[in-house]
């Protein structure tokens, strides 16, 4: 698969669950999955990355169920979304002997497109479908993680 489609990839999980995508960047490093060995982002394959990732995922994965979370698609969110999904973009390019620049641009796009669409199929499964808000992001959820483990291991 292109190095480039699974950065984009990367980025529609940030795009989704914005820490979760480094998790799992982060994960795949430790355990060989990725090359990052003699690369600028070595330092995620460390275990204080992956501890510290692996816990800010964690708790996005519960705060993104409390009502007063602001919506991914503001402005700040947004654009913590671009950065994970650019970071991470990156990071698998890193671990290929294609440039990384293609993948932290290809990773933010798709936190854009993950974000918008995420946020627009869960506002009408809950406002138009009549579903309960928990009961869509737990698939969401389900869906990131899946999604970012079979990217990760490409």
């Amino acid at each position: 698969m292109n190095i480039i489609v699974l950065a984009w990839g990367i980025g529609l999980v940030a795009g989704m669950r914005s820490m979760l995508a480094p998790a799992a960047v982060s994960w795949a490093a430790y355990f060989g999955a990725l090359h990052l060995d003699h690369s600028a982002f070595a330092f995620i394959a460390s275990p204080i990355a992956v501890a510290v990732f692996s816990i800010l995922a964690l708790g996005e994965l519960i705060a993104d169920k409390l009502p007063f979370v602001p919506r991914r698609t503001e402005i700040g969110p947004l654009c913590v979304r671009m950065i994970s999904g650019g970071f991470c973009g990156a990071g698998l390019c890193a671990s290929t002997p294609q440039a990384w620049i293609g993948g932290a641009v290809a990773g933010a796009l798709g936190a854009v497109i993950g974000a918008f669409a995420g946020y627009e199929i869960r506002q009408r499964l809950t406002t138009g479908g009549g579903m309960k808000d928990f009961f869509v992001a737990l698939p969401e959820d389900l869906i990131a993680i899946a999604l970012a483990c079979f990217l990760v291991s490409r």
